[in-house]
């Protein structure tokens, strides 16, 4: 019987891995027309906020000490997208925590106090976060002109330390999409809380 258990569990999480193998870099953007709440109450969807250069996806939520400590890189690499004519969306999948701290009336009230700028919306289910392995919050997914994933991870080098950060892996790699010119580093390893699944 212990056997059995022990089968069953090791088949669940080799699944469970299988369901969030990240986005390989040239993959088109998935999911694109499904659409989310965002927190004015509207139903978008990605491809529909897709602009001219392409698409900066960003997974987050409202407590994750990571999300914190970037709040201001957040905002700055968001509004930088969008002054580049990239469509920006911000994505809460912490399905375990809707209930909770990740709550849409808690969204609401954390948007506001970012002064989001751009939408920020529920993944039901995580079946974005799923579809893209997406596993941390904040976590990045670039997309071009094309919605081919250009970039993905990190904002930066150092999401520990802002005051030692040597290079802005995802400012460089829009710049570098908006000149039509190939991304020269298109994976980092991005830091930050575990997305709370269902």
């Amino acid at each position: 019987m212990k056997k059995i258990i022990m089968s069953v569990l090791f088949l669940f999480v080799n699944l469970q891995s299988q369901d969030i193998k990240s986005l390989s870099i040239s993959t088109e953007l998935p999911l694109g027309d499904v659409k989310m709440v965002s927190v004015d109450g509207k139903e978008l969807s990605m491809n529909a906020l897709k602009k001219e250069n392409g698409l900066l996806v960003m997974f987050s939520c409202n407590t994750c000490p990571w999300v914190i400590k970037n709040q201001t890189r957040i905002i700055e690499i968001s509004g930088y997208a969008a002054k580049n004519n990239l469509g920006v969306v911000i994505i809460n999948s912490n399905e375990s925590q809707r209930d909770d701290v990740d709550s849409f009336d808690e969204m609401k009230k954390y948007s506001k106090s970012q002064k989001y700028k751009w939408p920020y919306v529920i993944d039901k289910d995580s079946k974005v976060a799923n579809a893209f392995g997406a596993t941390k919050t904040p976590e990045i997914f670039l997309f071009n002109s094309d919605g081919i994933l250009v970039y993905k991870g990190a904002i930066d080098d150092n999401p520990g330390d802002v005051e030692n950060v040597k290079r802005e892996h995802l400012k460089e790699a829009i710049k570098e999409t908006v000149k039509g010119k190939g991304v020269s580093v298109k994976e980092s390893r991005s830091m930050g809380c575990s997305i709370k699944r269902s």
